[in-house]
């Protein structure tokens, strides 16, 4: 009986141990220790009713995104953030409107069922219709491992933004160097210069066999004035896309919504 008890109280140990494996092996690339799905959206709000100067481009309710088509969950043409990310955008819309630019936003707030529509179509290798916009160099079966696509997003905790700056004396987009959701190393904030100085460098060749490629040094100081605005009143950036911040304290850091896009209250 007491080898029988010590067989049974060695398998239970063994189950434990292979049960945390499994859930060590088999998480996603987010670090966070539990993921909290819920549809609750009493927390965010219409961002346009914070920010009412910031023009919108919601690129995954048309059709011109990586994907070819409106991604699943973009019910209308609006951005959605948590109360906290909202109001530290404005702090950051009048920053940049006192240096004669408005904010464009491409993407806020992103339900879950975004994210798997994006996972979806990263599987169907055959689906290329949009390569020649967004990701020419890349084969597509590479996005998963270059970390292109990932089975979460920040965004769907709801205090990410997308976004760049519109030129009020031009009426037109500052000039970044690169489209948004481009798939490549010209998307880095360090392509071709330093971000945490400000300093341009030129050359973005990592030896003489490559080809030279870069950015000009006005693009290059017009992402460093977003990058500056959005650092300067409380977000974070991405250090592998140059329209890509979080809100440094968000309120959710573990909560995954799945809530739909489009106007709150309805």
């Amino acid at each position: 009986m007491k080898q029988q008890k010590k067989l049974w109280m060695m398998a239970a140990i063994l189950f434990i141990i292979c049960g945390a494996c499994v859930i060590t092996c088999c998480g996603s690339k987010d670090d966070s220790p539990a993921v909290s799905p819920t549809d609750d959206s009493s927390q965010f709000v219409t961002l346009t009713d914070v920010v009412p100067d910031a023009i919108l481009e919601i690129r995954y309710y048309g059709t011109y995104n990586f994907v070819g088509q409106r991604i699943d969950g973009y019910e209308e043409p609006t951005a959605l953030l948590t109360k906290q990310a909202a109001l530290a955008l404005k702090t950051v819309s009048d920053d940049v409107m006192a240096q004669g630019y408005r904010l464009k936003i491409y993407d806020a707030y992103r339900p879950q069922k975004g994210v798997d529509h994006f996972v979806r179509w990263a599987q169907d290798l055959a689906d290329t219709k949009m390569k020649p916009y967004f990701y020419p160099d890349l084969d597509k079966s590479v996005l998963f491992e270059q970390e292109y696509i990932y089975e979460r997003s920040g965004h769907t905790r709801g205090s990410t933004i997308d976004l760049t700056l519109f030129d009020m004396a031009t009426e037109k987009e500052l000039d970044m160097g690169g489209t948004f959701d481009w798939f490549g190393p010209e998307s880095h904030p360090d392509f071709c210069g330093n971000p945490d100085t400000g300093e341009y460098t030129g050359d973005n060749s990592k030896s003489p066999a490559e080809p030279k490629r870069s950015i000009t040094a006005e693009q290059f100081e017009h992402r460093m004035i977003l990058r500056r605005a959005m650092l300067a009143h409380g977000f974070k950036p991405l250090d592998t896309e140059w329209w890509h911040f979080t809100l440094r304290d968000e309120p959710f850091p573990d909560t995954y919504f799945t809530f739909p896009v489009k106007k709150l209250g309805q």
